[in-house]
């Protein structure tokens, strides 16, 4: 019988990896706390429609990327893409946006069929953030001064941002026309996507990834060009903030997003370590996505980062191990084994920021030993039958030339303190 492997792109993660998980997910959510963000937890299915409608039919994640499929009740349901539609669909359904802003965030899988390659999977995880109700661009600024402390904080420095101004839906059908215009001219240039992409959405073939694309798009008219007064003030103020918090950009006129929600502000945080593809985090505004699944206007700003991009830009070397035990607790016969679990439970008590391992299934203190020493733990406590009558534990310092030697029951504790960093 073949063994049932992982789904290509689905990865599990091993215990020793999850460390490193732990720690990137503990110092994202700190930031997100500072400023003051709330976790709001999201279903990981959603009907199909909700995608095609937030997203857009004639977008490579719709058309081509989607995990999908009918119910017993024959509803279309689909694997999450990304979090923002659902994180909307919540928020109209619960009434979060009425009269009220909201500063959100979620974590999770998200579910994508496109060609695995490094730090990006088809199970794919990401923290997203979003804002609703908030119209000016100092809201745009805080979730950009956000991503810079979470870089700080992750002491990641090679990591550029670009933005740019989509401009409102009049400035971008405007802006459509004369694309439309520019790419018919040279329609012979055009690849297979481009050429779908020029009836349906042609702002999006400035985001393809071809690179025989790259001089026919690199001379196409831009956006900044044509932006409506109102569009170019909220750009302005945005780069004057930012000026003033000293975050470095450029403004990249053929930065746009994939999704079709997307207005005004974009921004990518960008690195070269990854390859061609060094996008980190992305995000940007979209007022108009609310309104669109029949809500009230809402103006709604956001961002996601991939979790295994960045897993793959930290030096995990320089992280303080919180996960190796300090002590193994070798037991040795029966009546050790039930005095020493509740002397590891009363050290615990004792000692909460302590990680003790107990020694269980028996076998001789040799074997024992071996397993103490692989745990990577740094004192070994033994536990035998004179040590029991003594009413003490013998101690072996596993990682340093220092003799064994022996406590009483009620100096343990003291004594691992004054002993161990925890």
């Amino acid at each position: 019988m073949a063994k049932i492997q992982a789904i290509r792109g689905m990865h599990d993660i091993l215990m020793q990896d999850t460390p490193r998980w732990q720690y990137l997910e503990a110092s994202i959510k700190s930031i997100l706390t500072q400023y003051a963000y709330q976790e709001i937890r999201l279903p990981i299915v959603e009907k199909t429609e909700l995608f095609k409608r937030s997203i857009g039919d004639n977008t490579d994640i719709v058309s081509k990327e989607m995990y999908s499929f009918d119910d017993r009740n024959e509803t279309s349901l689909t694997l999450r893409p990304e979090g923002t539609a659902g994180c909307v669909r919540a928020g109209i359904e619960h009434g979060l946006f009425h009269n009220q802003t909201q500063r959100l965030w979620y974590i999770g899988p998200m579910f994508r069929h496109e060609r695995p390659q490094k730090g990006r999977q088809r199970q794919f995880h990401q923290i997203g953030v979003e804002a609703f109700g908030f119209t000016g661009p100092d809201i745009d600024a805080e979730q950009i001064l956000m991503c810079a402390r979470i870089w700080k904080a992750l002491s990641l420095s090679d990591i550029s941002l670009e933005i740019n101004s989509l401009g409102t839906s009049e400035s971008r059908a405007n802006y459509r026309k004369i694309l439309v215009d520019y790419f018919s001219s040279n329609k012979d240039q055009l690849d297979d996507d481009s050429l779908v992409r020029l009836e349906q959405n042609p702002l999006r073939i400035l985001d393809s990834k071809n690179p025989g694309m790259r001089a026919l798009i690199s001379e196409s008219p831009t956006l900044d060009e044509h932006l409506d007064n109102e569009s170019a003030d909220h750009f302005a103020s945005l780069k004057e903030i930012l000026d003033g918090a000293e975050i470095e950009y450029k403004v990249n006129p053929r930065l746009v997003r994939g999704l079709d929600y997307y207005g005004k502000t974009v921004f990518e945080w960008i690195t070269t370590q990854l390859g061609a593809q060094g996008t980190v985090c992305a995000g940007g505004r979209y007022d108009g996505l609310v309104e669109h699944h029949g809500a009230s206007p809402t103006p709604a700003v956001g961002f996601a980062m991939g979790l295994e991009r960045l897993q793959e830009l930290i030096d995990f070397s320089k992280i303080p191990d919180k996960h190796t035990p300090h002590v193994y607790l070798l037991l040795s016969g029966e009546q050790a084994t039930e005095r020493g679990i509740l002397l590891a439970e009363q050290l615990r008590d004792q000692l909460p920021d302590l990680r003790i391992l107990t020694h269980c299934g028996g076998g001789s203190l040799k074997s024992q030993f071996k397993k103490a020493d692989k745990s990577g733990a740094q004192l070994a406590l033994v536990l035998a039958e004179d040590e029991i009558v003594q009413n003490q534990v013998s101690i072996k310092f596993l990682r340093a030339e220092t003799p064994q030697t022996i406590i009483k029951w009620p100096e343990i504790a003291n004594f691992l303190r004054t002993r161990l960093s925890f």
